[in-house]
């Protein structure tokens, strides 16, 4: 939030306006980087000199005597685009609530498709949050699975898995929402047996804490937890406290985005998705900029093409 309380929400004009040239772009992830002053990437000196060609790396350190630029080392690293786009890039997966996709980027940046769904996913990198990583969730906490998928009867017939209805062929997602702070976590399953949920839920949660979910039976059976549960069944969606309707408002975003922006995410890369989804909703309340500011700091480490696309 803003220091008047407002919620500052910057439109694409104000970024243009903000950040005019590609020098404006760099100088301000180097601040967001570094503070006042560039820092070696490679060794961590301080004692640096800037080079008279700047392109593609501006400064040269004095003691390991490498070159770098405020990308270097990072998930931006040998971008093929220059500062300003990719801050833009940031931008506009911020500020679009059903996120954006990489054939629409694209167009935005003037690059190749290819080179928009890698940044994209470099930007998602700096979004990941792993479960078991941050503060536990404590207090009332929503639980929900769904599925993410094409119907089978869109499939062309040799792709169709000819197993039934229903869940069939999608991958499911667990995902939790701690009430006292409306913060979301979310992840893909191997399946929606007890086995699987139970330790999703038991990785993120803590014990004492109060479960609100579904009449699904894979939930039954943790005694460290107070448990309540709607019937969905039969009708049944709110009973006093009980009910996941915070949960599942992720999961309205999480489908729209699938059916409107993306229409396929291969399950390969469906963490990816489902963490921006959540991610995005957890900053609902930040400003524009204190989100992209975030996303730069968490920048570090490279990931490469190779890496990203392995088996």
């Amino acid at each position: 939030m803003s220091k008047n309380g407002k919620l500052e929400i910057m439109s694409a004009w104000d970024f243009m306006a903000r950040f005019p040239t590609d020098k404006d772009a760099r100088e301000h992830i180097e601040r967001m980087r570094w503070g006042d002053e560039p820092i070696c990437t490679h060794c961590g000196s301080r004692r640096i000199s800037r080079v008279a060609n700047e392109k593609p790396q501006p400064y040269r350190c004095k003691d390991c005597r490498k070159h770098f630029s405020v990308t270097t080392g990072t998930v931006f690293h040998s971008a093929n685009l220059s500062p300003r786009k990719c801050l833009y890039a940031i931008y506009l997966m911020v500020v679009a609530k059903k996120s954006i996709s990489s054939c629409q980027m694209a167009r935005e940046l003037g690059c190749t498709q290819k080179t928009a769904w890698y940044l994209a996913q470099r930007i998602r990198e700096t979004w990941l949050n792993k479960f078991g990583v941050g503060d536990p969730m404590a207090g009332e906490v929503e639980v929900d699975e769904t599925y993410v998928g094409g119907r089978e009867r869109n499939k062309h017939a040799s792709k169709k898995l000819r197993a039934g209805r229903g869940p069939v062929g999608k991958v499911p997602v667990v995902g939790m929402r701690e009430r006292k702070s409306g913060r979301v976590k979310a992840r893909p399953v191997a399946g929606t047996d007890a086995t699987h949920l139970q330790s999703a839920v038991r990785s993120e949660v803590m014990p004492g804490s109060t479960l609100y979910t579904d009449g699904h039976r894979a939930y039954r059976g943790m005694g460290e937890y107070q448990h309540e549960a709607v019937e969905h069944s039969v009708g049944e969606y709110v009973r006093d406290m009980a009910h996941t309707n915070g949960i599942e408002s992720l999961w309205a975003l999480l489908k729209r985005g699938y059916i409107g922006t993306f229409r396929h995410f291969s399950a390969k890369y469906l963490a990816r998705y489902v963490v921006e989804f959540a991610t995005r909703h957890n900053r609902r309340h930040w400003d524009t900029m204190a989100h992209i500011e975030q996303s730069l700091r968490s920048a570090d480490g490279v990931l490469g093409y190779k890496a990203l696309t392995a088996n």
